[in-house]
């Protein structure tokens, strides 16, 4: 579940909530530019690090629930002299007391976060509130976060502070890689359970209808075939399904479709067959990861491999991004 749907349910709980945002982050420092946390009167959800930054911060937003005369401040953090964190470097933050009017441009980032899209936000000064607006991919606005005045000039200085009608305005690019997952046996659904905070879109399929379930699409074998010859080149495959024949054919159409990664559950022994197999029937194999997950790691848990395939791909998008 992406940060703004969480925000949207817990604000039509009715509960008090506030949204952290870090806005720069200079020299050595536990999370980047972007990185929010959602935090209510006894919770949050996400990270912007830990140690005594995140617990400050957190302390800050739920003052900030309490207040009625302000509903957002600009805080600085120098980690080091500051808050004694060893990395030294310097974060600051935004903090906001998130409203019921707020919901509308949530909405749209929700949308645009589940679509895997990119899309951009600004929060414009306005009395003691900000006023937020959503906007789709085109912006003029130069940089991923940017503080700008009125005008739409860049704000001066290297920590500038906001003033009525000064913003803060973000592109986010919320372009995920889509993960065509077949199988929802244990280990798909681990797999499943692991990447639902990771920057994957998740595409998941089964033949059985016994293995419906939320998030799982049902579809006749004939159909996974075909979505497995589609892939794209940016996409990355799992297959691991109850039936093996069912899993030679969809890397067979998988590896002619030429997505990012292929990757096949197995052992060496299945490999095998399904390596001469392949080349009996002239499909390149080249692109084929089996068994998958990172190497190394000997445990057949589901919850183990779905840590190792997860550490797998995000190396894999790393290395093509």
């Amino acid at each position: 579940m992406n940060w703004a749907t969480q925000a949207l349910q817990t604000l039509r709980r009715g509960e008090p909530l506030a949204l952290v945002t870090v806005i720069a982050a200079e020299g050595s420092t536990p999370r980047e530019a972007g990185t929010r946390m959602l935090v209510t009167a006894d919770s949050q959800s996400g990270t912007i690090g830990g140690g005594h930054l995140e617990y400050r911060a957190t302390q800050q937003a739920r003052r900030l629930l309490t207040q009625t005369d302000r509903g957002f401040a600009l805080q600085d953090y120098p980690l080091g002299p500051f808050l004694k964190q060893c990395c030294g470097g310097h974060v600051r933050l935004l903090l906001e007391r998130l409203e019921s009017d707020d919901r509308a441009w949530l909405e749209a980032a929700a949308r645009a976060e589940a679509a895997g899209e990119a899309y951009a936000l600004k929060a414009e000064v306005c009395g003691a509130r900000l006023r937020r607006a959503f906007f789709g991919d085109e912006t003029q606005w130069v940089g991923t976060i940017a503080l700008i005045d009125a005008a739409g000039a860049p704000l001066p200085g290297r920590r500038p502070a906001l003033s009525e009608g000064d913003a803060l305005v973000e592109r986010i690019d919320a372009a995920r890689p889509r993960v065509l997952l077949f199988g929802a046996g244990h280990v798909g659904q681990a797999i499943a359970r692991a990447f639902a905070p990771l920057p994957f879109r998740l595409d998941w399929q089964d033949s059985r209808p016994e293995a419906a379930a939320p998030g799982v699409a049902i579809q006749d074998e004939a159909r996974l075939i075909e979505l497995a010859a589609q892939a794209g080149p940016d996409d990355l495959v799992l297959i691991l399904t109850h039936n093996h024949d069912l899993d030679y054919q969809l890397t067979r159409a998988a590896l002619a479709a030429g997505p990012a990664y292929v990757g096949l559950i197995g052992s060496e022994t299945k490999k095998a067959r399904f390596l001469r197999r392949l080349k009996d029937e002239g499909v390149d194999s080249a692109g084929l990861t089996c068994p998958i997950g990172i190497p190394g790691l000997k445990s057949k848990a589901p919850e183990i491999i779905a840590v190792a395939v997860a550490a797998q791909l995000l190396q894999q998008i790393e290395h093509t991004s």
